[in-house]
C-alpha cells in the first residue's frame, strides 16, 4: 500500500543536537522576562541569603522562573517544579536546574516578601526609560478579591459589642440584687463601672457577688447558679472579646481562618448573588494599561484607600504623580483636600457629578421637584445666605462639627428660613413642621467647584474617557482572562506579594505584546 508520510523513527539520533537556546523563538515572552530581570539590581534579594551551609539556587534564576510562572498562569509550587522538569521554556530560564516545590514555596513566601516592591519598582522604571510610561499621570481604581479563608467563618464587631453589653447588664443586675440582700458590712456604696470591663474587674466583682450570696441563706438557687456561671465563664469571655477587638482594629468584621481578611460584598461570587465574603480591597494606579503601583487594604470603601495608596506610591518612587483620575468612589472632602495639599491635579468625580451633567444636557427637571433641591437654590456668597423659591433669605444660624470614620473633621453650616408659615410652596419645598433648613459644607463646595471645572474641560473629558479604557481593562484581564478571582495565600503580607507577582506578570505580558 503506497503511503505519503514524513519519516518517523524514534531511534534516530541527532548528528548535531540543537541547544535549548535554538528552540526558543526570538519573540517569545520568556525572552522578555529573561531580558528584563537581567537588567535589575538584585542586591536586596541576594542579601536575603546566608553565606553558610549548602549552596542555594541562584536568586536570579528563581526570580525568572517565578515571574514567568505567573505569566504562564502557573501558581502552584508543585506545578512549577513539574514545569522545570518538562517545559522547555522553564528549562531554558533555569539552565536545566530543577528546584523542588518546598524550595520554590520558601523563595516566594520568605525571600521575596520584604523586597519584592523594590523589584517591581525597578521594572516600572525600566518601562519609563523605554518611554512606555511617564509616571506623571495615573488612573486609579480598586476591586475586591476574595481571600482563601472560609466563607462562613465570620466574626462581627457589632455582635461582640452586643454580647459585651448583655454581659454588663447581667453583671450589673446581679450586683444590684447582691447589694439588696447583703448584710450592712458587705454593702459597697460605690458600685463598679460596668460599661468598661476587663478580666480582672469581672473576676473581682463576680467573687464579691458570690461571697455575698453564699453567706445569705435566703438567696434562691437560681441566683446562686447565675453567680457561679458568671464567675466561671465571664472572665474568659471578656478576654476572648478583647482579643477579637484587637484583631478587628476598627474594622466591622474579620475571618477566623484569615484574621487579616474583612468581609466585603463582592460583585461576583459562586452563587451570583453578591453575598458577603472575606476578602481584600486591591487598589492599583495604571498608565497605558501598565500597573504603576498597587496596594491592599482591609477597608471596604474606596474613599478611605486613596490617601494611604498615594503615600505608599510616594514612599516607593520618592515622588507623587502630577495628576490622578478616578471615579466617584474616591470623591470626598478629605481626598480633595489631600490632593490639593500634595500638589496633585485631581480629576476625581463627586457622587452627584454624573446626575448634574445629565440634567444640564437634557435641560429637563422631573416634575419641577428639582427646583426645591438644595443644589438648585441660589446662594449669595457675599451675604452668606440662601434664597428659597419664594425669594425669602435663609440666614446662617450655626455650624456643626463632624468627624468621619477615618478621623477627618468636617464643618457644616446650617441655614434656616425665617418664616415658612402660609407659604403656598411649602408642601413641595419641604415636609418639616418647622422652617426649612439646608446644610452647606463650604470647603467641600469649593473643592467641587474646582473639580467640576477640571472635569468639564477638554482635558478632563479626555481623561474621563481614557480612564475606562486604561485601568478597568487591567482588572478585567487579571480577573477574567487569567481567572484570578481568589487569593491562594492568607495574611495581608502574603496576599500583597501574591497580587504583586500578578501585577509584575501583567506588565511583562503587556511589554511582550
Amino acid at each position: 500500500m503506497n503511503t505519503n508520510f514524513q519519516d518517523y523513527n524514534q531511534q534516530q539520533n541527532w548528528l548535531f543536537p540543537p541547544s535549548i537556546e535554538e528552540l526558543i523563538p526570538q519573540n517569545h515572552p520568556v525572552r522578555v522576562v529573561n531580558g528584563v530581570i537581567e537588567q535589575l539590581d538584585l542586591g536586596l534579594l541576594v542579601a536575603e541569603y546566608s553565606r553558610e551551609g549548602k549552596p542555594s539556587y541562584h536568586p536570579k534564576m528563581m526570580l525568572k522562573v517565578m515571574v514567568y510562572a505567573y505569566m504562564d498562569n502557573t501558581y502552584s509550587s508543585r506545578k512549577i517544579e513539574k514545569a522545570m522538569r518538562e517545559n522547555i521554556n522553564y528549562m531554558w530560564l533555569s539552565a536545566r536546574q530543577v528546584a523542588d516545590h518546598n524550595t520554590i514555596a520558601r523563595f516566594r513566601s520568605k525571600k521575596l516578601k520584604t523586597i519584592f516592591k523594590d523589584i517591581f519598582k525597578q521594572v516600572v522604571l525600566l518601562l519609563a526609560e523605554e518611554g512606555l510610561v511617564t509616571l506623571k499621570g495615573v488612573f486609579t481604581d480598586g476591586t475586591k478579591i476574595e481571600s482563601m479563608a472560609g466563607r462562613y467563618t465570620f466574626v462581627w464587631g457589632n455582635a461582640i459589642k452586643t454580647r459585651r453589653e448583655k454581659m454588663s447588664e447581667q453583671l450589673e443586675e446581679l450586683w444590684q440584687y447582691a447589694q439588696s440582700v447583703a448584710d450592712e458590712e458587705d454593702k459597697d456604696p460605690t458600685p463598679p463601672d460596668f460599661t468598661k470591663m476587663d478580666r480582672k474587674k469581672v473576676e473581682r466583682t463576680a467573687q464579691k457577688i458570690n461571697k455575698i450570696l453564699k453567706g445569705n441563706p435566703g438567696v434562691g438557687s437560681k441566683q446562686r447558679a447565675k453567680a457561679r456561671y458568671i464567675e466561671k465563664h465571664f472572665p474568659a469571655n471578656i478576654e476572648k472579646y478583647e482579643g477579637q477587638e484587637a484583631l478587628l482594629a476598627g474594622r466591622n468584621s474579620y475571618s477566623k481562618t484569615d484574621p487579616d481578611a474583612t468581609f466585603m460584598r463582592m460583585k461576583e461570587d459562586h452563587m451570583q448573588n453578591g453575598q458577603l465574603k472575606p476578602g481584600y480591597n486591591v487598589q492599583i494606579s495604571s498608565e497605558s494599561q501598565f500597573i504603576i503601583h498597587y496596594s491592599l487594604h482591609q477597608t471596604t470603601n474606596d474613599i478611605h484607600t486613596l490617601k494611604p495608596h498615594l503615600q505608599t506610591y510616594e514612599h516607593l518612587y520618592g515622588a507623587l504623580p502630577e495628576n490622578l483620575t478616578a471615579d466617584a468612589g474616591y470623591g470626598s472632602e478629605q481626598n480633595y483636600g489631600y490632593l490639593e495639599n500634595v500638589g496633585i491635579e485631581g480629576y476625581v468625580k463627586y457622587s452627584t457629578f454624573d446626575k448634574e451633567e445629565q440634567t444640564y444636557k437634557s435641560k429637563k427637571k422631573k416634575n419641577g421637584k428639582d427646583d426645591f433641591n438644595r443644589n438648585n437654590l441660589h446662594y449669595n456668597a457675599e451675604g452668606d445666605y440662601y434664597v428659597c423659591p419664594m425669594g425669602q433669605h435663609m440666614e446662617r444660624t450655626h455650624d456643626q462639627k463632624r468627624t468621619t470614620k477615618s478621623g477627618y473633621r468636617q464643618t457644616t453650616s446650617i441655614y434656616q428660613a425665617r418664616n415658612c408659615q402660609g407659604c403656598s410652596l411649602r408642601g413641595m419645598c419641604h415636609k418639616s413642621k418647622y422652617n426649612r433648613k439646608v446644610e452647606r459644607n463650604h470647603q467641600l463646595e469649593r473643592h467641587k467647584e474646582a473639580v467640576r471645572k477640571r472635569l468639564t474641560s477638554e482635558e478632563g473629558i479626555e481623561r474621563r474617557k481614557r480612564r475606562t479604557a486604561d485601568v478597568e481593562p487591567v482588572f478585567g484581564h487579571i480577573k477574567s482572562n487569567r481567572n484570578f478571582k481568589r487569593f491562594t495565600h492568607k495574611g495581608i503580607k502574603k496576599v500583597e506579594l501574591e497580587f504583586g507577582l500578578h501585577a509584575l506578570a501583567h506588565n511583562m505580558r503587556k511589554k511582550a505584546a
